[in-house]
């Protein structure tokens, strides 16, 4: 079976709310515990952290469910530069 090496996170709140991104599981497998976010002008980025894991989704074609295929971030706070 291949293994998945990107997942989509799914931004449920704050200003980038109802935005998806891919991203990369971290080395161990696990999906990243927070995403730094640029903004798309200016100089600050968005910090959204991994919200809890019964927000997570896998593929129907994973029957045991190794890695996800979503997971839900909420936000936490406009870092600026």
């Amino acid at each position: 079976m291949a293994t998945t090496m990107t997942y989509t996170a799914k931004l449920i709140d704050g200003p980038l709310e109802g935005k998806t991104i891919s991203t990369g599981f971290l080395d161990s497998g696990d999906a990243r515990p927070r995403l730094e976010i640029s903004a798309p002008a200016g100089s600050k980025h968005y910090l959204y952290v991994r919200a809890s894991g019964a927000e997570l989704e896998y593929a129907s074609d994973d029957g045991r469910g190794q890695r996800p295929t979503a997971v839900s971030y909420r936000y936490l706070e406009t870092v600026f530069d």
